[in-house]
């Protein structure tokens, strides 16, 4: 059975989107090695349509600088959860039908899935306990503003399964359910 793990960027006080606006000052090698890890695990990615558009249009530029890492990212079969989009691009198929059923299939086989970013996909996921891990970077400082990881109404109960803090003051987490 593969594993879902779902990683995420965010504040102090939870603010989840545009973490290239905020994370590049706290962003070291230390978080690099993290997120090579990641991606070195993984088998596919699965996107919301947000973060897919997002990154589509950045990493194909990125590959260059960024290496393997960035050949990995450009290569790797993704699912991407969108009712909007009609056209898949970066090597992307779209999920048709009931999502939460379509992960249920994709965790019931043996690929590993890697969920970055994409805060509505992880609220529905976790709501249906289809996280087996969440890793959390905690950036050590506030923006008063901004869209939050979690949505009201999300229930979902982890326990700590790992920790570090970078010398930067990242707080990496990674839990799973409790």
């Amino acid at each position: 059975m593969g594993k879902i793990v779902a990683v995420a960027y965010v504040t102090l006080d939870g603010v989840f989107d545009n973490p290239g606006v905020w994370s590049g000052p706290y962003f070291n090698d230390e978080l690099a090695a993290f997120q090579t890890a990641n991606l070195a695990e993984a088998d596919l990615m699965l996107l919301g349509r947000v973060t897919y558009e997002g990154f589509k249009d950045a990493w194909p530029k990125m590959e260059e600088a960024t290496g393997d890492f960035g050949k990995k990212m450009n290569t790797m079969p993704k699912r991407v959860a969108t009712t909007t989009l009609a056209e898949p691009e970066w090597n992307a198929t779209f999920i048709e039908g009931d999502v939460v059923e379509a992960v249920r299939e994709l965790r019931a086989g043996s690929d590993n899935v890697l969920i970055n970013g994409s805060a509505s996909l992880i609220n529905l996921l976790a709501g249906h306990k289809l996280i087996d891990e969440l890793r959390v970077m905690t950036f050590p400082l506030v923006l008063g503003s901004g869209n939050k990881m979690w949505a009201e109404g999300t229930e979902a109960a982890y326990t700590v399964a790992s920790s570090f803090v970078t010398s930067a003051g990242v707080a990496v987490l990674t839990y799973q359910p409790a």
